[in-house]
């Protein structure tokens, strides 16, 4: 027996996340029967109610029936509805009031998109479905996509497609071949189905022959100019997947066995899409770039980094990595912070698989990074720190408990502290004292320094204690720390070179951030403040490990050393002023008293 065991369902789910765009989705009326919006059979009993009714006929249970015995005929929706509205504006008006929402409709929450269009928008707005066409009239699917911050190029006429954003430019392109109901121009009767126009023709030629297909919610019976385009494709070079609740219609077995479709029996549209979305989004949540891969663009960054004549594509691989990581981090199972919560609190297994998660995403970029501080020339300084400063910018959004505010920035968080270990372990202080001073702009107000920011205990993503919820970590008063130490030892080993001591050069890390954090006061102040107590410090710093382990005593030995005080001062620790530095020992000292 197959692994898969005939499960087309994450058949296809391997297939859309393996083959990003390639797919377009088909999509008809039963797509939006959840939404209690009516199919077209629906409407067509209707309709012949409402003419039975209005002809004096009794009110009954079975009004095909009734229908067939007046008119010796079966009901088809396109010849009724051209009978009783015999211009395309009356067949729209018709159409009007099945489609949009009265306001019980609204209060009920009726004819709003269901779960299956918002599982399509979640596809498209992680990239992964870019082209969707439909038969339906309704606006739910671009309402979808917009609740999304998704803006799709939708073509509902000639008109509009001449002027609309070309297929390949666009990010979601939305194609109503039936067009919009609230557009006097909809294609309703079998005459107007029985063709489309000579640019519509070509597009979905060109669909369908350079796209994968999922149809869902289409009977394939009505529209004989859209079995046409299935008919004549001449190309198989992706598959076509077709979703039916029961056995298909013998119109849409026919193009079924003309495609050489696969077959997903659902239980409705709403239940397929939702668990094709959840399969994908599994798939990209569990999938991590390879360790040869990882490896492979770490080894990159060493040879472009050491030749000038490389600058180029050095700078195109730090942004390629860029760039993967933040359309990882746009994709909603990275938006979607439920998993985080447990009642009113954090759930400590979601934080900490959250966690994990972005480390995964951020493995690559991060050693690339420390590749370039620990080789670089400064001339990379200005890319890494766009970089932080891109995906702070973007993690800094949006309310909720502070320590997940605080978590969507661990991927800077990262990135800066592979940089600085790579820039400690060079020796380069100018560029360290340069990125622990430089501001990060925040949205709507005023920046602050990196080292305010994204160091420690100065980080808003330690908040909480959360990070003593880390198996092993339930006493450690510096989690976080302790836990960054154990991820760098090993990340280190692509960029650091060996390093006898590990431990030591992040805590030469942490004590020089203090240090920096520690520079802005005012020098009076403080000397006042320390000549009045010996018992704990009295400038907060965001010490880590540092604080308490024991190699704190040579560091600080480090620091009282008159050569690597003056060539940390002239690289522009404490302006260049070494009394800064016994004010900053002084207060650090009190430490062990606290």
């Amino acid at each position: 027996m197959s692994i898969l065991g005939g499960d087309v369902l994450t058949q296809l789910a391997f297939s859309v996340y393996e083959n990003r765009g390639v797919y377009a989705i088909l999509v008809g009326s039963g797509l939006s029967r959840a939404a209690d919006i009516p199919t077209g059979w629906e409407i067509t009993l209707d309709l012949v109610r409402r003419v039975a009714l209005a002809q004096g006929a009794s009110d009954n249970s079975d009004w095909e029936s009734w229908y067939r015995e007046k008119t010796g005929k079966d009901p088809e929706y396109s010849a009724l509805l051209e009978e009783i509205a015999a211009s395309p504006d009356e067949r729209r008006a018709v159409l009007h009031s099945y489609i949009e929402p009265t306001l019980e409709d609204r209060e009920a929450g009726r004819k709003r998109p269901t779960a299956a269009h918002g599982a399509i928008a979640d596809l498209v707005q992680a990239g992964f479905v870019r082209v969707i066409v439909t038969t339906n009239f309704d606006r739910l699917l671009e309402t979808a996509l917009r609740e999304r911050g998704v803006e799709p190029t939708v073509v509902g006429s000639v008109d509009s497609l001449r002027g609309a954003e070309p297929l390949t430019h666009s990010a979601c392109y939305v194609l109503k071949l039936h067009g919009d109901y609230k557009d006097a121009r909809i294609l309703n009767t079998s005459d107007e189905l029985s063709t489309y126009p000579s640019e519509y023709e070509r597009l979905l030629d060109r669909i369908i022959d350079e796209h994968g297909l999922i149809v869902a919610g289409w009977s394939g019976a009505w529209d004989h100019a859209l079995r046409a385009s299935f008919l004549r494709a001449p190309s198989r070079r992706y598959p076509t997947y077709w979703a039916s609740r029961g056995e298909p219609h013998s119109s849409a077995q026919e193009l079924i066995e003309h495609r050489h479709a696969r077959m997903i029996r659902i239980n409705d549209a709403d239940s397929f899409f939702v668990q094709l979305r959840d399969r994908v989004e599994t798939l990209q949540r569990t999938h991590r770039q390879s360790p040869q891969s990882v490896e492979l663009a770490v080894s990159g960054a060493k040879r472009f980094v050491a030749k000038a004549e490389y600058r180029i594509q050095l700078d195109e691989l730090l942004l390629e990595e860029a760039h993967r990581l933040f359309q990882r981090l746009d994709a909603p199972d990275f938006q979607d912070e439920k998993e985080l919560m447990a009642g009113q609190g954090i759930s400590s297994a979601g934080f900490q698989q959250r966690a994990i998660r972005y480390e995964v995403a951020s493995e690559a970029l991060a050693k690339i990074v420390g590749v370039l501080g620990r080789w670089g020339d400064g001339a990379e300084f200005g890319h890494v720190l766009d970089i932080i400063q891109t995906q702070y910018a973007k993690a800094d959004r949006g309310g909720g408990i502070v320590a997940l505010i605080g978590l969507r920035s661990y991927p800077s968080v990262l990135v800066f502290t592979a940089y600085a270990l790579g820039l400690v372990r060079a020796g380069r202080w100018e560029t360290l004292h340069r990125l622990f001073d430089a501001r990060l702009v925040r949205e709507d107000r005023e920046g602050r320094r990196v080292i305010e920011t994204l160091l420690g205990f100065a980080w808003k993503g330690t908040t909480d204690d959360v990070w003593q919820r880390f198996e092993g970590m339930e006493r450690r008063h510096t989690a976080f720390a302790d836990l960054q130490v154990l991820l760098f030892a090993e990340w280190s080993k692509s960029f650091l070179g060996l390093v006898p001591d590990f431990e030591r050069l992040f805590e030469r890390f942490e004590l020089l951030g203090a240090l920096a954090h520690f520079e802005s006061q005012e020098l009076a102040h403080v000397e006042a403040a320390l000549a009045q107590t010996s018992m704990r410090p009295v400038v907060w710093v965001p010490f880590g490990r540092v604080s308490w382990d024991k190699r704190r005593g040579s560091l600080v030995e480090e620091l009282e050393n008159p050569e690597y005080r003056t060539a940390i001062c002239s690289a522009g620790f404490c302006g260049g002023n070494p009394a800064v530095i016994d004010l900053f020992l002084r207060n650090f000292s009190q430490l062990r008293h606290w």
